[in-house]
Order: structure tokens, then sequence, then C-alpha cells
């Protein structure tokens, strides 16, 4: 009985450690939600710039373009996170990501 208490105790002990690392990526987790929010909003601004720009001078602006796209791959890597798709920290506790697909050349309406 005491084999099996002693394994009982050291498994607690194991789950403390996990608990404790959950709980510090569940704080990481909200750290980001939080962000994720924020990019959502400026994503929100920038995409009615560039309508607003678009339809003003009937081209897209490219520097506009750039951004939204940077921002959507950190929003990503973001969204990765706190869905516990991946266990890299975003920025700022790692580097920026680079941009994962380049935007299109010839942008087409219907």
């Amino acid at each position: 009985m005491n084999l099996i208490q002693g394994v009982i105790m050291e498994a607690m002990k194991g789950n403390e450690k996990s608990r404790k690392s959950v709980a510090i990526r569940f704080v990481y987790a909200l750290f980001f939600l939080l962000v994720f929010e924020l990019l959502k909003m400026i994503l929100q601004v920038t995409t009615l710039f560039q309508y607003v720009y678009l339809l003003i001078t009937k081209k897209h602006s490219e520097p506009v373009r750039e951004f939204s796209n940077k921002l959507a791959t950190y929003a990503y890597k973001v969204m990765r996170y706190i869905t516990l798709n991946d266990n890299d920290r975003p920025f700022p506790f790692s580097s920026l990501p680079i941009v994962m697909e380049e935007g299109e050349n010839n942008i087409a309406f219907p």
C-alpha cells in the first residue's frame, strides 16, 4: 500500500507543476486575447481607410496594404498561441513574424 501511495503522491506533485504551467500559459493567453482585440480594431480601421482611399484615388495604398499584411500575419500567430496550436509566444516575447504570403499584385473587383 505504501508503494501505491508513493506513486500517487509523485503523480500529484507532477500535476502541481503542470497546473502551474497551465496557469502561467492561461495568464499569457489572457494578455494575448487583449492584444488580439486591439489588433482587430487596428485591422478594421486600416481596412476602412484602405477602401476610402481606394474610392477617392481609384488605387490602393501600398504601404497600408503591406502594413495590413504584416498585421494579419501577427494576428494569426497570436490566434495560434491562444488556441494552443503553437507553443512559441508571439511578439513582444519573441521576434515579429515574417510575412507568410505576399499580397497579390493585381487586385480584382467583380
